[in-house]
């Protein structure tokens, strides 16, 4: 055998040990947990509110809020390569600071108007 197939034995040795081990803990897991069947907590959860016996309307607040959620998300993203290249000390120097802090404005301007809005509070 040579050294290359050998290199390829040692990580499926480690891949056939690390699902042996998931599968022991998943296992005991079973074997050691309560069960105590309920009928509620079979019931479909719907975000605090009851479930209908059909579909039903929920309330805007959770769809707004989760907009609001991937739109500043992302747009944190942006923020991370500016932070590494920043970081660096590579050639971004007064105009990447200037940019972001451009963004940053525009971020704090919408987080303000929804704020303003009545748009962040929840009752």
């Amino acid at each position: 055998m040579t050294e290359f197939y050998r290199q390829y034995l040692t990580v499926a040795v480690f891949a056939v040990a690390a699902m042996v081990m998931v599968g022991a803990m998943l296992g005991v897991g079973v074997l050691l947990r309560p069960t105590r069947p309920q009928d509620q907590k079979y019931i479909t959860y719907e975000s605090g509110s009851d479930p209908f016996g059909q579909f039903g309307q929920q309330n805007v607040r959770y769809y707004l809020y989760a907009l609001l959620f991937v739109i500043f998300d992302v747009e944190t993203v942006f923020l991370f390569p500016w932070a590494v290249d920043a970081d660096a000390g590579s050639g971004l120097g007064w105009f990447g600071f200037v940019e972001i802090s451009i963004f940053t404005a525009v971020l704090v301007a919408g987080l303000g108007y929804l704020w303003r809005k009545g748009l962040l509070k929840w009752a």
